[in-house]
């Protein structure tokens, strides 16, 4: 199911927003005074005076750092508009939780929360994890522990959500998966490819999503360690490597 690009009236706890743009999209967020929204500092393009922008700390700001994320959030308060966008073409669209759902996230795909989201994050799951899967160092994890709230996301690509029944399996290329609920399990399946009797080989893996629950997925291929790439330009191991130390 493709997600809509373009939301005129949305609605959210102490807020109101709106989505426009096709290339690269804005974010407007019209909030009534009640509710700050939590976001990464670099994504603001623009605010009215009234807004009050402040720090959000986070703990384990050192890992943070290691990963190349943010070492803390920012929060905007009052009443007044706001409005983000990423310096990346694609696709942002809102994921609305109700009160006690969580929401696993790829890093670098967040751009905005409101207030009542308890926010952390954890290990994508070692090192084969990363090298292999293409995940990055860690996961965003986004709990509506204080009522029902949204978060914003941004997709290289398109965004489009795959509704898992309880049991029912998709293998999603490793660049492709934006989120996935926390009842969906998740393994790597790695298949080893052969050209013939005396040829080379590689490598051909998947994320194991199975169900219930939804999962994002983008049609942009996007590695945490070396940016947006062409198809199969930074998919080996080496390409992945060379991200890591040059990035």
């Amino acid at each position: 199911m493709l997600l809509p690009r373009q939301i005129p009236d949305g609605a959210g706890p102490g807020l109101a927003y709106r989505i426009e743009g096709e290339l690269v999209p804005v974010l407007h967020l019209a909030l009534n005074g009640q509710l700050p929204v939590f976001f990464e500092h670099h994504v603001v393009l623009w605010k009215q005076p009234q807004i009050d922008v402040r720090i959000k700390p986070l703990k384990g700001a050192f890992k943070r750092v290691l990963a190349g994320m943010p070492i803390f959030m920012t929060e905007a308060a009052g009443a007044g508009e706001i409005a983000f966008s990423r310096d990346n073409t694609g696709h942002v669209f809102p994921l609305h939780l109700p009160h006690g759902s969580t929401i696993l996230v790829r890093e670098h795909q967040f751009l905005a929360a409101t207030g009542n989201l308890a926010y952390t994050f954890e290990r994508a799951g070692g090192f084969g994890s990363m090298l292999f899967g293409q995940q990055g160092f860690f996961i965003d994890r986004f709990t509506a522990s204080q009522g029902d709230a949204v978060l914003w996301l941004h997709a290289h690509g398109n965004a489009f959500q795959v509704d898992l029944a309880p049991g029912e399996v998709i293998d999603v290329e490793p660049g492709a998966w934006i989120y996935r609920q926390d009842t969906v399990g998740y393994t790597q399946q790695v298949f080893g490819l052969r050209t013939g009797l005396l040829g080379g080989g590689g490598n051909l893996v998947f994320n194991r999503f199975t169900g219930p629950g939804r999962v994002g997925i983008q049609s942009g291929y996007h590695s945490p360690f070396g940016g947006v790439a062409d198809a199969g330009a930074d998919r080996g191991v080496g390409g992945l490597l060379g991200g890591i130390l040059g990035g």
